[in-house]
């Protein structure tokens, strides 16, 4: 089938993107979902951070590719063998697939499957097909999703199905933003009532970790940027403190107000100076956690001798630690109940045509979460 979809030829284009257009409208070919897949309808899609670290060259991929890792959509078509998804179900995506049957996946870590980490570096969906094409070239599929396009094929094994009442504008959220944010402080981290926590960087997913930090019972909510619009928003989100990180005694005022360090830092800047604060502003016995992704050749350093010497632990987190098939109807309901306000983390709603102009304010620090509508 012919569909329009936004691709990327080529990393590194000048801002602003409004006139570099890094992201293509192009119609392209979809092939039929193949074994195990799915064909899926795009209704929403969230612009996120991932996606630009493509652009910006910080996280190369595979070209031409449909970007796109934040969904939801409506089922289409079911592939041979899918047989607990139909036509008109509702589905969030995931962009770790997971085989459920690799020695990850069968330990509860599911985000770190090991087939599907393979895919997800080829630029394959998870059984090794390729479903997009153009001209008679292949297109590359984003981290098994795609979702910049009007309609996508993945596989059973990237998608939940959810309460068909839940917007979709709302429910691609889940996909990303919650489950990162939230699942890094929940799972990677081991949030317990009663801790104290850091939150350094606040788009998206730095804003979610924060709802989760004040549905999960933390008794401080630190939230660290350099916007000061962003630490307001995290203030009205419920955090009990913010500090602007670019401030020269940034650590020191975080110590004052945890009373010499947090018992959780967590860290989404995806900038190593962002790590280094969070680290820094980590109590003895505490715990350091990133979910940043800066470019593959950025290096942090620690002190062995003060690790050992003060039982410190730094931990990544993926996906937030997440089994998405378990984990997001559990979030939605929260969200449904309004224990977790994740609707607040959306500023903007965009057509497909408008992509170069939300990267745009991604870029610039303009925007939280960003929503393509397909209707």
């Amino acid at each position: 089938m012919k569909i329009h979809a936004a691709v990327i030829h080529e990393m590194k284009k000048p801002r602003p993107y409004r006139e570099s257009r890094p992201m293509s409208i192009e119609e392209v070919e979809l092939d039929g979902p193949g074994p195990g897949e799915v064909l899926v309808k795009m209704r929403a899609a969230g612009l996120c951070h991932s996606d630009l670290s493509t652009i910006n060259g910080d996280r190369p991929r595979p070209l031409p590719m449909v970007l796109g890792h934040e969904a939801a959509g409506e089922v289409a078509e079911v592939g041979e063998g899918v047989t607990d998804l139909s036509p008109g179900d509702h589905v969030v995506f995931s962009f770790a697939p997971s085989c459920g049957a690799c020695s990850s996946c069968l330990s509860g870590r599911a985000a770190l499957c090991k087939p599907g980490a393979a895919a997800n570096t080829a630029g394959h969906l998870l059984g090794g097909g390729m479903r997009l094409h153009k001209g008679g070239k292949k297109i590359y599929h984003h981290i098994g999703v795609s979702g910049f396009a009007e309609y996508t094929v993945a596989s059973r094994r990237s998608l939940t199905r959810i309460d068909p009442e839940l917007p979709f504008h709302i429910a691609a959220l889940f996909g990303c933003a919650v489950l990162t944010g939230v699942g890094a402080l929940v799972h990677t981290a081991g949030l317990r009532l009663g801790q104290s926590v850091l939150v350094v960087g606040l788009g998206g997913v730095g804003l979610a970790a924060v709802m989760g930090a004040v549905g999960g019972g933390a008794r401080q909510v630190i939230a660290a940027d350099i916007a000061q619009d962003k630490l307001e928003t995290a203030r009205a989100m419920g955090a009990t403190h913010i500090v602007n990180s670019g401030d020269a005694d940034a650590v020191e005022q975080v110590r004052e107000i945890s009373g010499g360090g947090v018992d959780i830092a967590a860290e989404f800047a995806g900038v190593a100076r962002a790590l280094e604060f969070a680290y820094e502003s980590t109590a003895r016995g505490g715990t350091t956690v990133t979910s940043g992704l800066p470019h593959p050749d950025v290096r942090f350093a620690i002190s062995p001798t003060r690790m050992v010497a003060e039982e410190r632990t730094l931990k990544g987190s993926y996906l937030g630690g997440h089994v998405p098939s378990l984990d997001v109807p559990e979030y939605i309901a929260l969200y449904q109940s309004g224990r977790l306000p994740v609707d607040r983390l959306l500023t903007h709603r965009l057509k497909l045509d408008e992509i170069n102009l939300g990267f745009d304010r991604l870029a610039n620090g303009e925007a939280i979460r960003q929503i393509i509508d397909f209707d």
